[in-house]
């Protein structure tokens, strides 16, 4: 005999920076398991101190971290996290997040820019990542940027399914913010079985967040239009194509998006909106005076979504049957 034989089963642990541990809370219960006890804090000078409370030698972890602001501090914690799980013997380390950092930044426009998706991706599989599990990517492209499985999770069913029981279908028209969005419009339109309508804008290339909308393509007049999009930040671009749709007729207009930044004017550019719905899901924690104030803000949970690709990767799964029916 040349080796020795274990019996040991695989073990699961999950892991969670302080960026949103109320999500973290919610997947790990949707697991049945408990967020490993970490010790964090920042030294005076803000560096991260991080030291995890059990030992996670020969274990399969789970590392959930979301984007928010402040964001350059959040991915600098997962970075420094995964390090230290690589550091104790971890047998693999999934990275969970449920909002990519910097994936606006995917493709050079004009010269003499970064890719910083890409620098992302590279960070952390230097960091020791061995996958990435992230929710609703900019764009789909920055699954190559890993190099290593990327299991891209959609809340596609979950917004869709949410709007598809409270709106009249007959009525419903979906509508994409522009041209970058018309497949993923697409897709709600193939599973609520409505219309597809465009709302052409022009972005000024050297002010960020400043959009003029031209023209809607397609017929909104007298349709309850729902606009969909990957995420809201500072809300102008989803305010203004609005605006263009009730200035064509529109009787009512819900937006939807997976990721609400809201960022810098969001809060008053929602408030003052004609939008009578805007609906995110909880892959970034909703500003507190946004959700104390402003009623027609809705929040849907994405843990269930997370726990099941979690649990399909642990059991060496099939991810991608989640979403079969898309």
């Amino acid at each position: 005999m040349t080796g020795i034989k274990t019996t040991g089963e695989k073990k699961m642990m999950f892991f969670s920076g302080r960026a949103h541990p109320e999500l973290a809370e919610e997947v790990a219960q949707q697991l049945g398991v408990g967020v490993v006890p970490t010790k964090a804090f920042d030294f005076a000078n803000g560096e991260i101190y991080v030291r995890y409370q059990e030992s996670a030698r020969g274990a399969d972890c789970f590392l959930i971290q979301s984007h928010t602001a402040p964001i350059n501090k959040w991915i600098m914690e997962q970075l420094i996290m995964i390090d230290a799980l690589k550091r104790a013997s971890a047998r693999s380390i999934t990275v969970i997040v449920p909002f990519y950092g910097y994936a606006r930044q995917d493709k050079k426009h004009r010269g003499r820019e970064p890719i910083s998706a890409r620098l992302i991706a590279d960070l952390m599989k230097t960091a020791g990542a061995d996958r990435i599990l992230t929710v609703d990517l900019h764009t789909d492209q920055i699954q190559g940027f890993f190099d290593g499985p990327v299991d891209h999770l959609f809340a596609l069913p979950l917004l869709a399914d949410y709007v598809g029981r409270k709106v009249d279908r007959e009525k419903l028209t979906v509508v994409s913010p522009d041209a970058g969005r018309v497949r993923v419009a697409d897709r709600w339109c193939d599973r609520l079985g409505a219309p597809l309508a465009i709302v052409h804008k022009r972005r000024d290339k050297d002010v960020a967040n400043q959009v003029t909308v031209h023209e809607v393509v397609g017929e909104v007049k007298g349709r309850v239009c729902v606009l969909v999009d990957d995420m809201i930040d500072t809300g102008g671009t989803i305010c203004a194509a609005a605006d263009a749709l009730f200035a064509h007729g529109a009787e009512d207009v819900i937006v939807t998006a997976t990721h609400g930044v809201l960022s810098g004017p969001a809060a008053d550019r929602l408030k003052n909106s004609r939008v009578s719905e805007f609906v995110f899901t909880n892959t970034l924690p909703t500003p507190a005076e946004l959700g104390r104030d402003l009623d027609k803000i809705s929040v849907l949970s994405i843990a269930p979504t997370i726990a099941s690709a979690v649990r399909e990767v642990f059991e060496d799964g099939s991810v991608t049957s989640l979403f079969d029916e898309q």
